[in-house]
């Protein structure tokens, strides 16, 4: 059977380079980087160099980059720190975050009764700038969280713009990237964003690593305590295997960057061309012009078919989603889509397909052929 593999929203195939890469960290290198020996100083000089090679990536000091388990850990420290040991007073995100973001300020709302704002988000799915201009002229020590790009719909927020209004107010900027970075450029010097994040398994790396950006003399405190591992912000042994994997990932997505948007580019206009000729009733959640590799449809099926139209295309070896994977088990509507869409709208089947370089036009044609039996 044909497999087509849709989803790279929710994890991407590594790269066989990053795979060798760290295989062979795992079989030559397996000291605790911790250790004062020369295993251990080996390990600690993969850890460096990969710290150094993300930061070069991301225009920043190898000294802002803190390792971490992935993006959820990291969303979770950012924002418990700042209510925490930062004394922030208030809180405001949107209601499109990913739960990593949404829970977490919710558990933080009711431990330390912060007060939380939520910006207003418009039809195509992006973020009212002016309601959180708006929303920042109320002198409170502020955090404002708003991911870089959704992981539902593909809409993007302009970071340099969010920047600057959260510098006129004073207001702390977190900003989820788990979706942008390795994606697409992100210069930390021209962009003055606080804090932002990425996992590794969604360019290409290995799932279980993911890294911090801290901007210097932030006053963030660990999440976890123990030993004095990264600067002793996150205590417990590095993983140097899926660090130097990461790392391996990050560059080759920003060397193959230009080449791959474009292809990956070209077979979304191809899809929505498809669509167009197949379904003339389909609707974009969102805008076309979303960010490259993310694209969000509404089908013009009867509502009776969404419970069973992911499960009909996997049995043709075909994997996209309705949303984020991690309520792919849930029946509920997608907490994104809810903010955009009516009511009758949000019974009708949709679909989130997600590109990578690994997909061509045959996988697309394949889509639509099963979508025409669905």
């Amino acid at each position: 059977m044909k497999k087509v593999y849709l989803d790279n929203a929710s994890t991407t195939a590594m790269r066989p380079e990053v795979i060798q890469e760290m295989t062979k960290v795992m079989a030559e290198d397996f000291g605790n980087p911790s250790s004062t020996h020369s295993f251990g100083r080996n390990a600690k000089t993969i850890l460096e160099l990969s710290r150094k090679n993300i930061a070069r990536h991301l225009n920043c000091t190898a000294q802002e980059i803190i390792f971490t388990s992935g993006g959820t850990e990291a969303n979770n420290w950012i924002l418990r720190s700042v209510v925490e040991d930062l004394k922030t007073e208030r809180i405001i995100t949107s209601k499109i975050e990913h739960h990593a973001v949404l829970y977490t300020v919710l558990a933080l709302q009711s431990d330390y009764n912060i007060q939380v704002d939520y910006v207003n988000v418009n039809e195509d799915g992006t973020i009212d700038l002016t309601h959180l201009s708006n929303l920042l002229s109320e002198e409170k020590k502020t955090i404002v969280s708003l991911m870089h790009v959704n992981n539902e719909t593909g809409a993007v927020l302009d970071l340099e713009r969010v920047s600057l209004i959260c510098k006129q107010y004073n207001a702390l900027f977190h900003s989820d990237t788990v979706q942008s970075v390795g994606k697409t450029e992100i210069d930390l010097q021209k962009t003055e964003v606080d804090f932002i994040l990425a996992s590794a398994h969604k360019f290409h790396g290995p799932k279980g690593a993911g890294f911090a950006f801290i901007r210097k003399n932030s006053g963030l405190q660990p999440l976890l305590f123990g030993g004095e591992q990264e600067k002793g912000l996150r205590a417990g042994t590095e993983a140097v295997h899926q660090i130097a994997g990461m790392s391996k990932a990050l560059s080759l997505s920003y060397e193959n960057l230009n080449e791959e948007r474009t292809h990956i580019s070209d077979l979304k206009s191809y899809l929505v061309q498809q669509l167009e000729s197949n379904f003339p009733g389909f609707k974009i959640n969102g805008k076309k012009e979303d960010f490259y590799n993310i694209i969000n449809i509404t089908l013009p099926f009867s509502s009776d078919k969404t419970s069973m139209l992911l499960f009909s295309l996997d049995m043709k070896g075909i994997a996209v989603s309705r949303g984020s994977a991690c309520q792919s088990g849930s029946i509920k509507p997608s907490h994104v889509l809810k903010e955009m869409l009516s009511a009758e709208d949000l019974k009708l089947p949709n679909l989130r397909i997600s590109f990578s370089h690994y997909n061509s036009k045959e996988d697309i044609d394949w889509l639509i052929e099963c979508l025409k039996v669905v």
